[in-house]
């Protein structure tokens, strides 16, 4: 009987080993995804701050001033929403806060998008493996009723 009990007495320790190897696996899959939602959540409130920055003052443009807004149309340029994207961004440190962030702009008639790209660092991610990005889309539409 004791011969028995000496022969069970090591089969705890891999069990309890995989236990930790799982737990510790499950952390880091918990930490990276948070820190990827938080990235993605300041993402969007960039994006859809630059696209309202980029359809006001791009409603402020020359074509306003110049020729008014018949029948209720207002121009957008993509140029002048660009710039206002852009400034909004610089005046925002969201470079600093997102090294390697990058902007584009569109105009679909009265709206504004602007989609923003931002590399992640994961806090425990996996060595060797494919760096993560993210990616936001924000938009506002110009109504020149208001």
């Amino acid at each position: 009987m004791t011969r028995a009990r000496h022969d069970e007495r090591g089969s705890t320790a891999p069990l309890i080993l995989a236990f930790v190897a799982i737990i510790l696996l499950l952390v880091a899959v918990v930490v990276d995804a948070s820190a990827a939602y938080l990235t993605r959540q300041r993402l969007d409130e960039l994006a859809d701050g630059a696209a309202l920055q980029g359809a006001d003052l791009g409603a402020q443009g020359r074509d306003v001033y110049d020729g008014g807004l018949a029948h209720g149309d207002l121009a957008i340029t993509r140029r002048e929403a660009e710039r206002a994207v852009h400034a909004y961004l610089r005046a925002s440190g969201a470079q600093q806060d997102h090294p390697g962030l990058r902007a584009s702009v569109r105009v679909d008639g009265d709206r504004v998008v602007v989609e923003l790209v931002a590399p992640l660092d994961l806090p425990l991610g996996v060595p060797g493996a494919p760096a993560a990005t993210v990616r936001s889309v924000g938009s506002a539409v110009v109504d020149p009723d208001e």
